[in-house]
């Protein structure tokens, strides 16, 4: 008989899998304490539950954790992390210490400085193959379930000692197309976990139609949209889920979502040498700034080679220091609230999907002739 993971219920399935095993509705309540405010491992560990209660669970149901299989660390203490889940796929995560997530001292919003922040994956792999991510290559496998997504939070908590402040859903795959368990993770997290809503941000290239449901729902995290070009033609070339969502429906959608939760959007933007570095850029995202309340990251391209699914090879460069320095300049001049993202984790595999796909990659190469090793196989 396969049991039932507890880790991923909320509080009302939890509630309704006590009374299906005739216990009292209550009891569910005392569960999602246990699992999620103070992460219990094991139902032995429930200790204001009755022995035969717990011998109960453990004969129908698990809290199955998901595995470390390696971690790297950088020399700036961002922390990236390589989980097997019970099928076998990988997924990561990073962590990113204090003082390492902005390189400009502004960056004091919401203590930008002091946060330790958790980028965890919502996918395995990515159905949208944007030139920039290393997730794209590996194609779509399958979403994660809420508890593959909370547990990433509770297996890095518990290796690195230290209370995550922050959540970002910014690792391997697009998470408005897992919407379901992703709103699941945060119900968990926001009232189980004692992490805010305000700290936890959404990251999407743009899917209108979820972008206005988070509006309509009133959902209270962050949004991030990575958006990267406001050239139709550029954005589409970067990413080819634009062609669904034009940027005009886009920048409506997200006008609306403005509106509705009164939060104000952060954009992410990537530099990439000569493409959308110039000048008429940045008078375009000056006014971009003025018709909706938002926030800018400028997020230095992690130059590493990527071959595509269809066997392309990506050519991307990154813009140089100096020119991203004048190209923020202009923005702040038109005061445009903009922050610079370092590049944590620049000397390890730390580029979304990265690791993953390194991993799986030199476990094939094991088996297959040297002349065909990826690019992205890191020595």
């Amino acid at each position: 008989m396969n049991k039932l993971n507890l880790k991923g219920l909320i509080l009302q399935e939890l509630e309704n899998f006590a009374l299906s095993i005739g216990e009292k509705k209550f009891r569910g309540k005392q569960l999602f304490d246990w699992l999620y405010t103070k992460e219990a491992s094991s139902f032995a560990e429930m200790s204001s539950l009755a022995k035969s209660l717990r011998d109960k669970l453990t004969e129908l149901s698990a809290i199955d954790p998901i595995e470390i299989v390696k971690v790297q660390e950088s020399s700036d203490g961002t922390k990236k992390f390589l989980f097997e889940l019970e099928d076998g796929k990988k997924i990561e995560s990073v962590l990113i210490p204090p003082r390492t997530a902005f390189v400009n001292p502004e960056a004091t919003e919401d203590e930008e400085q002091k946060r330790l922040t958790l980028c965890i994956s919502t996918q395995v792999g990515c159905p949208l193959d944007c030139r920039f991510c290393a997730t794209g290559t590996m194609g779509f496998v399958r979403n994660l379930t809420t508890g593959e997504i909370v547990d990433q939070i509770f297996q890095v908590k518990k290796y690195s000692g230290k209370r995550i402040t922050n959540v970002v859903y910014m690792g391997m795959g697009e998470p408005l197309l897992n919407y379901d368990n992703v709103i699941k993770s945060i119900e968990i997290i926001t009232t189980g976990m004692g992490i805010a809503a305000r700290r936890i941000t959404v990251s999407t290239v743009g899917l209108v139609p979820k972008i206005r449901q988070l509006a309509d729902e009133k959902r209270k995290m962050k949004l991030a949209i990575s958006l990267h070009s406001l050239d139709e033609k550029i954005r589409l070339s970067l990413i080819p889920i634009a062609s669904k969502h034009k940027l005009n429906e886009l920048i409506d959608a997200v006008n609306y979502y403005y509106r509705k939760t009164k939060l104000r959007p952060t954009f992410e933007y990537i530099l990439f040498d000569g493409i959308n570095d110039k000048k008429e850029d940045i008078q375009q995202l000056i006014k971009l700034s003025k018709r909706i309340p938002c926030k800018l990251n400028i997020i230095p391209f992690h130059a590493i080679g990527l071959t595509n699914s269809n066997g392309v090879t990506t050519q991307l460069k990154p813009t140089s220091a100096s020119k991203i320095e004048a190209f923020v300049q202009h923005l702040r001049e038109a005061h445009v609230t903009v922050f610079i993202r370092s590049s944590a984790g620049e000397d390890i595999d730390a580029a979304c999907g990265q690791l993953a796909v390194s991993v799986e990659r030199k476990k094939r190469n094991s088996i297959t002739p040297k002349s065909h090793h990826s690019k992205l196989e890191i020595k």
